[in-house]
């Protein structure tokens, strides 16, 4: 299992409305092949900066099956409105719990 760690920045003012694309996008992420969960996280000293944690099977799952398809088109129509800048993405993968 691998977990797609996503920074997005908002245009100021939209932050609800992206908030609300997100949770629209939920049926997007449950068809996708080897999605497992989405958690969204707000900063609390930059309210305009979102991190998603986007858990999948594998890393092909979210760069092949995922971005290859229909399904990241549709999600990026519903949230990429928002977008201040392109979101940086990144894939880690658990080392250990302490």
């Amino acid at each position: 299992m691998i977990t797609e760690v996503v920074q997005v920045d908002i245009k100021p003012g939209q932050e609800k409305d992206f908030e609300q694309a997100v949770e629209m996008a939920q049926s997007i992420f449950k068809r996708s092949k080897g999605w497992k969960s989405l958690e969204i996280h707000r900063s609390i000293e930059k309210p305009s900066r979102y991190r998603l944690f986007i858990k999948w099977e594998t890393l092909e799952s979210h760069t092949v099956d995922f971005r290859e398809g229909p399904n990241f088109t549709e999600w990026r129509a519903l949230v990429g409105p928002y977008f201040a800048a392109p979101p940086e993405v990144e894939h880690m993968t658990a080392i250990g719990k302490f």
